[in-house]
């Protein structure tokens, strides 16, 4: 019944893994930074495949695509990650037509999101989405559905309380470090990293700790210097990382480097010192906790932590998957109607012809044949029998592709879907 969606014996696969089943560490073997992401799409678009967007984030890497065999799509993911297949087999996932297209939804929406309500990844899959068309990889039906998942994120935010209340990664590191830090207003703290998660963090920080004594480093200084311009922050050079890391009390590292930046060697401490890693992949080493008075705290720890507002939100999931099944019903049945038009179309085509024929024939017969009238009469009733078709092929009972094959084998039509 599915099959609508296959095209060209290519089946449309969301494959990948997140956060439900593997761990930060294996996130960040499957991760992948801008350029792998480019690489991905530029082989894809070399290999023949017709259309995909990849999305790699902190909870997840996974591809949307049409292949013959998923197996095309993994490969993709493993090699320009440091992933293994060995791995994806243990903790990937692979759906197919409309157990795919129901990921894809869930996931723009923030059902399936490790905080749920987070809409952080639906600007994440535009971002995607965009960047795959400037490869010429978004078909008709990727483009359909992207929209479609963009329309229900949008709706289930202005129209329930599933995002209600202060709750994602950079809140939830802000609301731990009050709780387990004594007197923070007055700590000193550190930011490593002023990418997106970083900027919230540190915008969080100074909202609800009201300290002054906040130090920003970033590779890239210039990006740290606008952060900090906007809050009346510290900036300091990445050379002088090591020295900072001694005075800090509190270290939010929240970089996008592929491999720990932050380990025991650079670590001289003369305090104990909360480290809090909200990178993917994990950007400080595990040998940091081999020190007396280090903690090390993973964003993977903090998504654990449950209050009231996801409590407040997992009640508002009805009403958020009516609205998915909404606009999901929607899309089915654009892409059957989309499957099924050129055999409709090459059917009224045939029966205008038997029509041309028949008229013909009286024409010739008949000395006071009414013209006007017979063809009145003959576009009704073929457009009443087109309709009785369609009609049947729009049914969600109805197995299309047989139908399909049985209208054009009875009428001896072909078309140009095929």
């Amino acid at each position: 019944m599915e099959n609508y969606i296959a095209q060209k014996h290519h089946y449309f696969y969301a494959v990948g893994l997140s956060y439900k089943k593997a761990d930060a560490e294996m996130r960040g073997e499957f991760s992948l930074d801008e350029k792998a992401k480019t690489n991905v799409l530029a082989q894809a678009k070399a290999e023949g495949i017709e259309s995909l967007i990849i999305t790699s984030t902190c909870n997840r890497t996974e591809i949307y695509g049409f292949a013959e065999h998923p197996f095309q799509l993994i490969k993709l993911i493993c090699e320009h990650s440091r992933g293994t297949v060995e791995a994806f087999q243990k903790v990937g996932f692979v759906y197919k037509n409309h157990e795919a297209v129901n990921h894809m939804f869930r996931v723009a929406t923030g059902l399936d999101s490790q905080i749920l309500g987070d809409f952080e990844i639906i600007s994440q899959l535009k971002s995607s989405f965009n960047e795959a068309k400037s490869f010429g990889l978004i078909n008709t039906f990727l483009d359909r559905l992207i929209n479609a998942v963009i329309q229900a994120s949008k709706k289930i935010k202005n129209e329930t309380e599933i995002s209600s209340g202060a709750t994602s990664v950079a809140f939830a590191s802000v609301q731990y470090i009050i709780k387990n830090v004594e007197n923070i207003g007055n700590k000193n703290i550190l930011l490593f990293g002023t990418g997106k998660i970083g900027r919230n963090t540190c915008e969080n920080l100074v909202k609800h700790t009201k300290n002054e004594h906040i130090t920003l480093i970033n590779r890239t200084k210039d990006k740290a210097e606008q952060l900090a311009g906007k809050l009346n922050l510290i900036v300091k050079d990445y050379s002088e990382l090591h020295l900072e890391l001694q005075k800090a009390d509190v270290v939010v590292v929240a970089t996008g480097a592929q491999n720990p930046t932050i380990d025991k060697a650079i670590l001289n401490l003369k305090k104990p010192v909360l480290i809090l890693d909200l990178s993917i992949p994990k950007n400080v080493n595990e040998n940091v906790k081999e020190l007396e008075g280090v903690t090390l705290i993973h964003m993977d720890h903090l998504f654990q932590m449950t209050d009231e507002t996801l409590e407040k939100r997992k009640t508002h999931i009805p009403a958020a998957e009516a609205i998915i099944e909404e606009i999901k019903e929607e899309f089915v049945a654009w892409t059957k109607a989309r499957k099924f038009a050129p055999t409709i179309h090459a059917l009224k085509e045939k029966l205008n012809s038997i029509k041309e024929g028949e008229l013909n024939f009286q024409r010739k017969k008949m000395s006071n044949f009414d013209e006007e009238q017979a063809e009145l009469i003959s576009n009704r009733i073929i457009q009443k029998i087109t309709n009785h078709f369609a009609n049947h092929l729009k049914d969600d009972n109805t197995e299309v592709d047989e139908s399909i094959e049985w209208i054009e084998k009875i009428f001896q039509i072909e078309t140009t879907s095929k």
